[in-house]
């Protein structure tokens, strides 16, 4: 009897429909494709494919899918899709595509200019045109426009998703450049208060960098390995680089920075031990691949082969560095390896490492200040994964002290007129902490906590340094500027998600106590 049981229940397994297994394709073409584009290379979105999606993946990935992710507009899906659709969707989008063509051509082809745009012959509005900060709001993909006098808001604009790296101003202080991670470059004329254009340089950008004569900008790019150059003026194409290691290994970008001091635009190379430079001027002087250095014997030696715009210098380094921070002059920088503990410096004159520094906890070298101490030139980096803070004497690269805060920071900020550092606690049980520093004595002053459990992050002045800037990082969010002198707040500006700040004046200048 039970052999027949058997027998019977197998047949009718065996006889029923088989369970049909969602299919992540048909999935993300329903929901996603909308915001991430057909071909998962971005939209609205972000690309969605393993080159963009870095460390994001397997039950991380799943879990982003399920519950959105916080200060941005993608939603969460828990609520309509089960499980194994949501499974199924992150199988789907960590599939690798064939390697995307997206070279001059392509990046000409995605150009816009606004047609409704008209440049007015003075700003449209009565405040220092210098004293302009914008605040990146990332809740709705928008930037506001303040009023560093007034600090009413004068403009409101929409930018391309995911902004991402500082936007970049021209010298004058007129237009900005603005960059999003899925590669689109806007531009935007200040007094005018209106958008020029947009075109998409890269399909997973990482930043820009704007060549100090106003005429390049340049781009660094994860996907596909290349650096872009636009035309300012019009964001046509001036050059694309294929970037590949001396053995032919391909590498992503993973920032770009202008040397003014030199002509230069320098580049952080992900993937090959190498830093590049490549000139924005049309001088055969010594900033081109014609650079003179010195060897081994103490003697210089030219290595001259291409000079002039856009010539291309290659500088060995013992591992590849994901971040740098320049000395004013603009002859060394400091660079970071995530894989190690230490950081390297690297004389660009003679073209090779001259000291190495303890930097451990990850150091976010793109949110360093420097500032003249006691007669020496220091330079204060941040720890994403400790709560401290590195300060160190560039002259003799020694360092000078280890600040303990309360948690993990992101982001310094000083200005040559306050004495005090700002420092965030960016994560942990004490995140939403604002530091403090005096700058002579390196010890703490005062800690605020203006919003207790909210992300409180991201320090800018005021032209003049009367006023700082601090960003409640919340989609309910908001600017609270302070006395810079009292440290009183004194006014409070309602934004959705505002992150970075950038004063016109500050930014232009390199004022101390601003990043690069």
């Amino acid at each position: 009897m039970t052999l027949r049981i058997v027998s019977f229940s197998l047949l009718a397994l065996l006889a029923s429909p088989a369970v049909a297994q969602p299919d992540g394709a048909t999935i993300y073409a329903d929901l996603c494709s909308s915001c991430h584009a057909e071909t998962r290379l971005g939209g609205k979105g972000p690309a969605l494919i393993p080159e963009s999606l870095g460390r994001l993946k397997g039950e991380k990935l799943a879990a982003v899918i399920a519950d959105g992710r916080p200060m941005t507009q993608m939603p969460a899906f828990k609520d309509t899709l089960k499980p194994e659709e949501i499974a199924a969707v992150a199988a789907f989008i960590q599939t690798p595509l064939d390697a995307p063509i997206w070279a001059t051509a392509e990046i000409d082809g995605s150009q816009t200019m606004r047609e409704d745009y008209a440049p007015a012959t003075a700003p449209v509005f009565s405040s220092d045109p210098m004293n302009i900060t914008l605040v990146v709001e990332t809740g709705d993909s928008h930037i506001s426009v303040l009023d560093g006098d007034t600090l009413d808001v004068l403009d409101r604009f929409e930018t391309p998703f995911a902004v991402h790296g500082g936007p970049k101003f021209s010298s004058d202080g007129r237009y900005v450049f603005i960059m999003s991670r899925d590669g689109w470059v806007q531009k935007y004329d200040i007094w005018s208060l209106h958008e020029v254009g947009r075109v998409r340089a890269g399909l997973n950008s990482r930043n820009i960098a704007m060549s100090s004569d106003g005429k390049y900008l340049a781009v660094a790019n994860y996907l596909p390995n290349t650096l872009t150059i636009l035309n300012a003026a019009d964001l046509s194409v001036a050059r694309v680089f294929d970037v590949t290691g001396r053995k032919g290994d391909a590498s992503r970008v993973s920032a770009v920075y202008q040397a003014p001091e030199r002509g230069t635009f320098v580049l952080a190379l992900k993937d090959v031990p190498e830093i590049w430079e490549v000139t924005f001027t049309e001088d055969d002087g010594p900033y081109s691949e014609g650079f003179v250095h010195s060897n081994e014997n103490g003697m210089e030696e030219a290595l001259g082969v291409q000079k002039g715009l856009f010539a291309r210098r290659r500088i060995d380094v013992s591992a590849p560095l994901d971040d740098f921070f320049f000395s004013p002059d603009y002859r060394e920088l400091i660079g970071a390896n995530p894989e190690a503990e230490t950081g390297v410096v690297v004389n660009l004159d003679v073209g090779r490492e001259i000291a190495s520094l303890p930097l451990p906890g990850m150091p976010h070298l793109g949110s360093g200040i420097s500032w003249d101490r006691k007669g020496h030139r220091v330079v204060a980096i941040p720890h994403l994964n400790e709560g401290r803070i590195s300060v160190i004497d560039m002259e003799d690269w020694s360092l000078v002290k280890t600040i303990e805060t309360s948690g993990p920071g992101f982001f310094l900020r000083s200005h040559d007129g306050t004495p005090w550092l700002w420092a965030d606690v960016f994560t942990g049980e004490q995140k939403g902490e604002m530091h403090i520093i005096d700058k002579e004595t390196l010890e703490v002053a005062k800690v605020l906590t203006p919003e207790p459990g909210k992300t409180v992050a991201h320090t800018e002045f005021t032209r003049d340094g009367k006023h700082a800037l601090v960003s409640i990082w919340e989609m309910d969010g908001a600017v609270i500027v302070y006395d810079a002198r009292t440290l009183k707040e004194i006014r409070r500006l309602p934004m959705v998600g505002p992150s970075g700040k950038y004063n016109v004046w500050n930014k232009i200048t390199v004022e101390d106590g601003t990043s690069h």
